[in-house]
């Protein structure tokens, strides 16, 4: 049972905002996320961040424009995930908006790995580019840019993953997370980095006047970039609220490229009402489940289209792939519990697990579904056809899942062959004679990073609303805001009456809820019940919108 701790709140903070004109209750909820001036909840457009503060992306701007104006062959180098998808997407738009030579190569992750490695650039040469631009990867790829200058390719890495000790030899490096780099906000998904360069190259494509009429409208990407920056999971600072929200705005317009809107279509949600639930939750893993089950090619044409046929049928393909890989999690997941049958949270800091028959694509999400279970980091691994484990790992906070592994590989030279990542989720590969040595490696680092408690499971909330608070103007009010990865949508606990309940869809449970004299529709999903004349409730303000009518209807995400 997960203890329930209120947010402290910075009252002082709170004060200040509600002064500048906040209602008091989206002041609390501010301050506690770390708010400091009303201002900072603006997402109008001309609150980002200039691109001129991220380092050498006017560089990199010239050396694209250069490219340009000579007529040479330029190749991104994309990664097989949803960031990496779309940034392969926004790249290719502007780059040919802006009259380039421009063509994608994404890696097959089951036979080529992560990155920009020596046999990928080698496959890139039969296709004769001049210039290699990596989107969301290169930052660790020193042997693949050494291959591509052997080549006489050059190379243009933009990243956003963290720098290992040694930096690739490319022609310029735009990542927000490199050394000497100011930019304000260092969670820039891929996709973020990659709209910056783009909007520097439009900026220099302007000084040089090779645009007509100041070029392309670039905001028209911002689709892609909002999909690509919530599906990576990446903290929601101020500047990725923006281009978020902005994102959302356009798809709620209809003004989403087709591959975006056919996502909406396949997953039956209605584009006019996107959230940033529907980014990470419902077009994210389809458009993943191309890069987990065969060919992240797949989900880039669906980006690249402008025919709304030829994305509709690409977008269906996606669905269908992603319930295969539902199914294929499924399974995995009851092997790996059995596994673990026996394992004790008392007496194991980590878990690290391993199926030769597991599906390489999805151990991912095998990895973050039992870090949610067992509240421990974990990797989880499947064969390679190198004769490795490829794994790919989730932790919990207050152990940084990169610096991990950094210092396994330290310590166990030749354990971990190679890793990248973040704080939250990384991936490794280890020779597969190795793996009881990673899990004792592991198990020890993780001892020392952590705490016990660390180790205990929590559950934030916003503390107690009063009933005339549970309101649908709130929840309308909430809505508003763009919520997510370190800026979490506002959940509160109140002890509740209830009055009804009965089981919808066989798995989930309608309930009316007493609080005070009111009466109140409620969801519980994934939970039969039965449920007591009172709980404790933690639950966050919803709409539901049903035969036109929106009414409030309150998510329990927690009883007791």
């Amino acid at each position: 049972m997960p203890e329930i701790l209120a947010r402290p709140v910075d009252e002082t903070a709170a004060a200040r905002l509600a002064a500048e004109g906040l209602a008091p209750r989206i002041a609390r909820l501010f301050a506690a996320r770390g708010g400091a001036s009303a201002a900072e909840l603006s997402t109008r457009f001309e609150g980002l961040l200039p691109p001129a503060g991220l380092a050498r992306v006017d560089e990199a701007a010239r050396l694209l424009a250069d490219a340009i104006g000579a007529g040479k062959r330029i190749l991104v180098v994309a990664d097989y995930d949803a960031d990496g998808a779309t940034a392969c997407a926004v790249a290719l738009r502007a780059l040919r908006a802006f009259g380039a030579k421009a063509d994608f190569i994404v890696p097959d992750r089951f036979k080529f790995g992560y990155g920009l490695t020596p046999e990928i650039v080698r496959l890139a040469a039969e296709r004769k580019p001049d210039l290699l631009v990596t989107v969301d990867n290169g930052i660790a790829s020193v042997e693949g840019v050494a291959e591509a200058k052997r080549l006489g390719i050059e190379v243009l890495v933009t990243d956003h993953h963290l720098p290992g000790s040694e930096l690739p030899e490319a022609a310029c490096i735009v990542n927000p997370n490199q050394a000497g780099c100011g930019f304000a906000s260092k969670n820039l998904a891929g996709v973020g980095v990659v709209f910056y360069t783009m909007s520097a190259l439009r900026a220099e494509l302007r000084r040089r006047g090779a645009v007509a009429g100041g070029g392309p409208n670039l905001a028209a990407l911002l689709d892609l970039v909002a999909l690509g920056t919530v599906a990576d999971v990446v903290k929601l600072d101020a500047n990725n609220r923006i281009l978020v929200a902005q994102g959302l705005a356009r798809i709620r317009a209809g003004e989403a490229c087709e591959g975006v809107k056919a996502l909406f279509t396949v997953a039956g949600r209605e584009a006019r009402r996107a959230s940033a639930y529907d980014l990470g939750f419902v077009a994210g893993p389809r458009l993943n489940a191309a890069g987990r089950m065969e060919d992240m090619s797949i989900g880039i044409e669906c980006l690249l289209t402008d025919d709304p046929r030829v994305a509709l049928e690409l977008a269906g393909k996606l669905d269908r792939l992603n319930r295969d890989r539902q199914e294929v999690e499924a399974g995995m997941q009851e092997t790996a519990l059995a596994l673990l049958a026996d394992f004790d949270p008392g007496e194991a800091w980590s878990i690290a697990v391993h199926r030769p028959d597991w599906h390489a694509g999805v151990v991912g999400i095998l990895a973050s579904r039992l870090k949610d279970l067992f509240h421990r980091p974990v990797f989880a691994f499947a064969n390679d056809a190198d004769g490795h484990l490829k794994g790919s790992g989730r932790s919990i906070p207050g152990l940084h899942l990169r610096d991990a592994l950094d210092l396994v590989a330290k310590r166990e030279p030749g354990v971990i062959s190679r890793f990248g990542g973040h704080a939250a989720a990384a991936g490794a590969s280890i020779p597969e004679n190795r793996l009881a040595d990673f899990q004792r490696a592991f198990e020890a680092v993780a001892r020392e990073l952590l705490s016990p408690a660390d180790l205990e499971r929590r559950l934030e909330t916003d503390g107690e609303l009063p009933p005339d608070e549970i309101a649908f103007d709130l929840a309308a009010e909430l809505k508003r805001h763009v919520w997510g990865q370190g800026f979490p949508e506002p959940r509160f606990s109140t002890r509740l009456r209830v009055i009804d309940q009965r089981i919808v869809g066989e798995k989930h449970t309608k309930l009316t809820l007493g609080a005070g004299n009111r009466r109140i529709t409620a969801i519980r999903f994934g939970d039969v019940g039965p449920f007591p004349a009172e709980i404790d409730a933690v639950y966050r303000l919803d709409l539901n919108e049903w035969n036109g009518n929106t009414t409030l209807q309150l998510v329990v995400e927690h009883w007791k």
